[in-house]
């Protein structure tokens, strides 16, 4: 299983490519949600190789990257800001010589993009987000969202697993359309493996008062070509919030794609690639 060692946890990574080995494409990086995988991007990945070599990993304390008994209490101390998640990103192209790539990012991935887009703007091509947005704070509405998040992480029986509906029944609010029963069976997984403080500490970061202060100003300050995306029937980021971060930079175009939830790229997929493969093949106007 190959890895990256980076900021003190063994990051998963895999090359999704149109040949056995890398080429001299350009390279698109995936950024998956909270409590996912890189895993659930692998169908998109395949359906853009012909144009770029796809680099697939999963994040700290997530999917396959998971954090070591010995180093648990040094990466809680870091904490779990998004930004850190951004810094690790950067250090993981570091290692792999990656100088300049395309960023696809998804849900909680999205808002580490963002950190990433503003922290290091002369490493990206493009940046697509994908169900992302600004909300608005709500004290009682985000206590109750932390009680009841705090409850899901820590009841997680590995048994639940092994009941037939199970997967069907834990992706249902977050699709309008069917997925293959594989895609919903490793979204159950990732959800069950998931590190404990990881998995809490993001709800706390990513879900905040102060998120709600700082991504409208991370928002607006994007200057790199970026395509928003979002499902028309998102419960989980609800499009109008895309299109509100959306119109904060002119550097952002917005797409809503219909009958779609959650997860546009795997509900609808050909309409998800066309936004995408006419985004990417937009030039920019010169300076």
């Amino acid at each position: 299983m190959p890895s990256i060692h980076v900021n003190g946890v063994d990051h998963y990574y895999e090359w999704i490519c149109s040949s056995e080995n890398r080429t001299d494409k350009p390279v698109m990086v995936f950024l998956h949600g909270w409590a996912g995988s890189g895993r659930y991007w692998r169908s998109t990945a395949r359906a853009l190789s012909d144009r770029f070599d796809c680099l697939l990993y999963d994040m700290r304390g997530f999917g396959r990257s998971q954090i070591p008994p010995q180093q648990a209490e040094a990466i809680h101390n870091r904490g779990y800001e998004l930004d850190t998640f951004a810094d690790d990103l950067a250090q993981l192209l570091d290692q792999l010589e990656l100088d300049k790539v395309y960023l696809n990012a998804h849900s909680m991935g999205a808002s580490i993009a963002v950190f990433f887009a503003n922290q290091y703007p002369e490493r990206l091509e493009k940046l697509i987000l994908t169900c992302n947005g600004v909300f608005e704070y709500d004290q009682k509405a985000f206590e109750a969202f932390y009680r009841f998040g705090g409850y899901v992480v820590k009841f997680r029986p590995q048994w639940l697993s092994q009941i037939p509906l199970m997967p069907r029944i834990f992706m249902a609010r977050f699709l309008h359309r069917p997925i293959p029963a594989a895609e919903k069976e490793a979204f159950l997984e990732d959800f069950l493996t998931a590190d404990y403080e990881t998995a809490l500490g993001t709800i706390f970061t990513a879900v905040s008062k102060k998120a709600t202060e700082v991504m409208p100003q991370e928002f607006a300050r994007i200057s790199v070509p970026t395509l928003m995306i979002s499902g028309e029937y998102d419960q989980i980021t609800p499009a109008e919030l895309g299109r509100k971060a959306a119109d904060l930079s002119d550097s952002i175009k917005y797409v809503l794609i219909a009958n779609t939830s959650h997860f546009p790229m795997l509900e609808d997929a050909p309409t998800y690639l066309s936004h995408v493969n006419s985004f990417i093949s937009q030039r920019e106007p010169v300076a």
